[in-house]
């Protein structure tokens, strides 16, 4: 007997506008449909298979029915959950309402808006345990627990109620919201004040403040962004930032993200200050020293943080769009960074930027006192720069800026000249008008084996040469081959410094301790 009632054929064949199907026919087709049906699920389960699964989907009976060039009707692409309709005159049999769909309709129907380009935004899932108010994460309303009552209706469902877990709130205690509402308000109101230079000496050794930490990072990067013109301020919250990061009590590595900018805006913004007297050129000089800090500190925990910073001042100083206060920011944040710095990314493009200065610099040409004394800050920073670079080069060179010692020689027993011949007497009287080192080299190759003897006016001193090996006199060329080339790109570099600033560059070349400061 065939599992398909002759019903079924009947209810499908008046769905298609076949009304007089005789009984016997339907009978007839029934066998024929079940094994058709059969077909089809044995090549569907082959699909399956094949696709190494054990559960049969909609798209397996799709791909048998394409095998059968039958054209893939069963399983519904709608998201739509599928609403079942009563058969007339049936009480168990069921079919899915296909909802029509006017073309008319969906030709006139208004577009969808375009969807967002895909990108990555970083931020702060938690910071210590802690998930941080910001509009990437979700908001603790949304993840407030459901309340009994829908608790008990999810249960009547046989749904098994969520678990939701609350964040964690940041509690600060009463001391230090006190601690930190003194300090803010110190910053922005009597920052010039003695009791605030106590509060940066307390930032920079307690030992209880690393909960503070994340407000502090918050404060100033909301205060910079807005009181630009404030120059007293900048300059307080910069000291605050200089105290948070010797406290040795706290770990600042995290919030580092959020204090960077702030430092690196004081350093490279066009405009510090409202006023002229404003001497925001102190600003940006300590700004580069607290960035330079922070490169040298933390550096081995962010490997790109200086490649970072670097690539910020270089184009700053490179686009000619800047103004001058800017490419000094740039030029004093790279010279802190290190004398390699501004001998790979300063010194290359040092003589084309001093043309396009110089017109700037002239009273001819620039009848703006202040465009004029911005452009000589910026020639001062430049010649700095280049200056620290050349002394640590010439510095670097053994005995260059030692003064040479003065070597006293012991007095030793007399030596009994009896022994030796006439020739080697004669070289030794013509020792004694020679200069020291002639003397070691004359009685060096007198005797190159033995111990050579200096004679002088006084008593007798006995000095040793000994003939380098071939291993020590390959290395003793080598050393001095890699001096040579030291010293000829050391004259190289300062001969061409000469041509672009003169005079100038001579301090840099005096020991330190008669050195100017520029």
């Amino acid at each position: 007997m065939s599992i398909v009632p002759k019903e079924s054929i009947e209810v499908i064949a008046q769905s298609i506008g076949i009304s007089n199907l005789s009984s016997d026919a339907a009978l007839a087709l029934a066998p024929d449909v079940e094994y058709r049906l059969r077909e089809i699920m044995q090549e569907a389960i082959k699909c399956m298979r094949h696709s190494k699964r054990t559960v049969l989907t909609t798209d397996d009976v799709d791909s048998a029915l394409s095998l059968r060039n039958v054209e893939p009707i069963y399983g519904f692409a709608s998201g739509d959950p599928l609403r079942f309709k009563r058969a007339v005159g049936r009480k168990d049999l069921f079919y899915i309402d296909d909802k029509e769909v006017d073309l008319k309709e969906v030709i006139e129907a208004p577009l969808p808006k375009a969807p967002l380009d895909p990108a990555v935004v970083v931020h702060w899932l938690a910071i210590e345990g802690i998930q941080p108010a910001i509009p990437e994460n979700v908001p603790v309303e949304a993840l407030v627990a459901p309340p009994d009552s829908k608790k008990l209706e999810h249960r009547k469902e046989d749904v098994l109620p969520v678990d939701i877990k609350l964040p964690v709130k940041h509690v600060l205690s009463r001391e230090l919201q006190l601690y930190f509402d003194k300090i803010t308000d110190l910053a922005l109101n009597r920052s010039e004040s003695a009791l605030f230079k106590e509060a940066l000496s307390s930032l920079s050794t307690d030992s209880g403040l690393h909960p503070l930490v994340p407000y502090f990072s918050y404060f100033i990067a909301e205060e910079v962004t807005r009181n630009l013109n404030d120059l007293s301020l900048l300059v307080a919250l910069m000291r605050v930032v200089q105290s948070l990061l010797q406290n040795p009590h706290i770990h600042i590595e995290p919030y580092l993200h959020q204090l960077m900018p702030s430092i690196i805006t004081c350093l490279v913004a066009k405009r510090l200050g409202h006023r002229l007297s404003d001497d925001h050129w102190e600003l940006r000089d300590f700004s580069a020293t607290l960035v330079a800090s922070i490169c040298s500190r933390y550096g081995h925990v962010y490997h790109n943080l200086q490649s970072r910073v670097t690539k910020t001042l270089l184009n700053a100083l490179l686009d000619p769009s800047k103004s001058l206060t800017q490419h000094y920011g740039a030029i004093q944040g790279l010279s802190a960074l290190g004398a390699n710095v501004v001998r790979l990314l300063i010194l290359p493009n040092l003589e084309p930027y001093l043309k396009l200065l110089e017109p700037e610099m002239l009273l001819e040409k620039q009848k703006n006192e202040v465009k004029r004394n911005e452009a000589w800050r910026v020639y001062g920073a430049a010649m700095r720069a280049a200056g620290n670079c050349v002394y640590e080069r010439l510095k670097a060179l053994p005995g260059l800026f030692s003064r040479p010692a003065r070597q006293t020689l012991r007095p030793s027993a007399r030596i009994d000249l009896s022994g030796l011949n006439k020739r080697k007497s004669t070289s030794t009287e013509m020792l004694t008008q020679q200069s020291p080192l002639k003397k070691l080299v004359v009685a060096a190759k007198a005797e190159p084996n033995s111990t050579a003897v200096l004679a002088s006016s006084g008593p007798l001193s006995q000095v040793k040469v000994q003939r380098p090996v071939a291993g020590e006199r390959s290395k003793s060329m080598q050393a001095l081959t890699l001096a040579w080339k030291d010293d000829v790109d050391a004259s190289k570099l300062m001969s061409s410094l000469l041509e672009l600033f003169g005079e100038g560059m001579l301090c840099f070349l005096q020991p330190p301790e008669l050195s100017l400061h520029v």
